[in-house]
């Protein structure tokens, strides 16, 4: 993503993203943190698609996420915006690796820690998605930010569906920092996107509140608030 997205009419994202996923199928509080995604199988690397460097990625997607909340927040919630702390890259198979209260971060993965309200990454998952494409890295911290974003809310705003309201989240985040004109969205990233939340899916629709739901699941909920931003991915009864 970073500089070399472009935004498009959110309509295309959903098309896209449907388009894809005929082709796929289904994927694969506390001081609990909270991951991106069930097992994590991408598809075979592309070539990059540019001169960033997975770090260069992650700068530029915690600077657009964070942007979007901070420039929008007033217009959608009461109270002041709050930036969770950017714990940022550790290495999960590490013996010192950091903790969230009193667990380990989990490795080859991605977390919002409540208890330190804080976001990071494993850099091993960050660079095994990057071969990919860009767009996985602005997906993974979106989606984090977007627990964050939940543990700011009055509880009748958070969905008990919280792994795929986070994905609606990061959808509205990415798409609103584009249309900001603070990001930009190509068409192939669309596409980015959709393997990106295939690969992190789970194997089964989501039936409880651990879960991440299925490819389809997953791909619905970032399309909806790509499409239609931060008030479409809130419960219908406050909506």
């Amino acid at each position: 993503m970073a500089a070399r997205w472009y935004v498009t009419v959110p309509t295309a994202l959903v098309a896209a993203l449907a388009l894809l996923l005929t082709g796929c199928g289904d994927g694969g509080g506390g001081g609990t943190p909270r991951s991106p995604g069930g097992t994590t199988s991408p598809a075979p690397p592309s070539p990059p698609g540019g001169d960033e460097t997975v770090e260069d990625d992650i700068d530029a997607a915690v600077r657009a996420t964070d942007g979007f909340w901070s420039a929008h927040w007033t217009e959608l919630f009461t109270g002041g915006y709050r930036s969770p702390q950017v714990s940022g890259a550790y290495d999960g198979a590490a013996p010192d690796v950091p903790l969230c209260g009193d667990e380990p971060l989990p490795d080859d993965n991605a977390v919002y820690c409540p208890a330190g309200d804080y976001v990071a990454w494993d850099l091993d998952l960050m660079r095994q998605g990057h071969r990919m494409g860009d767009a996985w890295v602005y997906l993974v911290i979106a989606h984090e930010w977007g627990h964050a974003i939940q543990s700011r809310l009055n509880e009748e705003l958070v969905s008990l569906a919280g792994e795929l309201q986070a994905d609606c989240l990061a959808g509205a985040a990415l798409f609103g920092a584009a249309r900001d004109g603070t990001l930009r969205i190509e068409e192939g990233d669309t596409r980015e996107l959709a393997q990106a939340l295939a690969a992190l899916a789970d194997a089964t629709p989501w039936t409880d509140t651990t879960d991440h739901g299925d490819a389809s699941e997953r791909i619905a909920s970032f399309s909806r608030g790509a499409e239609s931003g931060v008030r479409a991915c809130l419960p219908d009864v406050v909506r």
